[in-house]
Parts: structure tokens; C-alpha cells; sequence
């Protein structure tokens, strides 16, 4: 207030009072808002700072690795579950004969070539030890 706005009244001054009280009294709430205001968003700076470099920071991001592999294991497994309940859908509507192979089939000898039957006879001594006992092998 300038000095020549001054009431000379005694009422004229108590309502300049009241009005100067009322317009410090705004000052102080905006002032104390700005520093509440200030002080929040230094808290979430240090809170930010801390989860990016303070001691524990390692561990929050090896619990959000945690989180998110169970995440990843649990789509996996309910998109597997997924895949068996469709193959069992399909395998009840479509039926498949089963492959089977067929051996190939040996063409016989042809009747114009010449066939000669040679007989070999066994060995009369045994070729590792040279004893006379021979057996005859039996396949089972």
C-alpha cells in the first residue's frame, strides 16, 4: 500500500488492515504450498535417484527380472496348454491313416543268364586253433 492510500478514519484503517492481513496471510498459504510443492518433488528425485543408484538397486531390478520371467514362464505354459487343447480338438475331427512302408520287392533273376551251382565244403580243421573238433553254429 502506497502512503497516500492510507485511510484517516479509524474504520477505513481496520479494513486495510483486515485486507493487508488477508493478502499476507494468501502470501504465506501460495509460499508454503511452493515450498510443500518443492519439498514433494525433491523426495521423488532422491526416491529416483536411490532406486537407480542406491545399495538396493540391484535388487529391485534383479526382483523386476524375477517378475518378469515368471510373467514370460506362465504365458509359456498357458500357451502350451493352448496348443495341447487344439492338437486334441483337431485329433478328434481329423482322422489319418497311418503311414506304413512298403518294402521294395526284388525282381526275380533273369531266365536268359546262365546259372552254375558251386558247392564249397566245410573246413575240416578249425582255422584260429587248428583242432579237429568242429561244431555247427546255431542261429536263435
Amino acid at each position: 500500500m502506497d502512503a497516500g492510500l492510507i485511510p484517516d478514519d479509524i474504520e477505513g484503517l481496520k479494513a486495510a488492515l483486515i485486507a493487508a492481513i488477508a493478502e499476507a496471510a494468501v502470501a504465506k498459504a501460495k509460499a508454503s504450498e511452493d515450498q510443500a510443492l518443492i519439498v514433494h518433488l525433491k523426495l521423488e528425485i532422491e526416491k529416483l535417484k536411490r532406486t537407480i543408484y542406491g545399495p538396493r538397486s540391484e535388487r529391485t531390478a534383479r526382483l523386476l527380472l524375477d517378475q518378469m520371467e515368471l510373467r514370460l514362464e506362465e504365458l509359456e505354459a498357458s500357451a502350451a496348454e493352448d496348443e495341447i487343447a487344439a492338437e486334441q480338438a483337431v485329433a478328434k475331427t481329423t482322422k489319418v491313416a497311418a503311414f506304413s512302408r512298403k518294402r521294395p520287392a526284388r525282381k526275380p533273376f533273369p531266365e536268359h543268364l546262365p546259372r552254375e551251382r558251386m558247392v564249397v565244403p566245410g573246413p575240416t580243421v578249425c582255422a584260429c586253433c587248428g583242432g579237429d573238433r568242429l561244431r555247427k553254429l546255431v542261429r536263435t
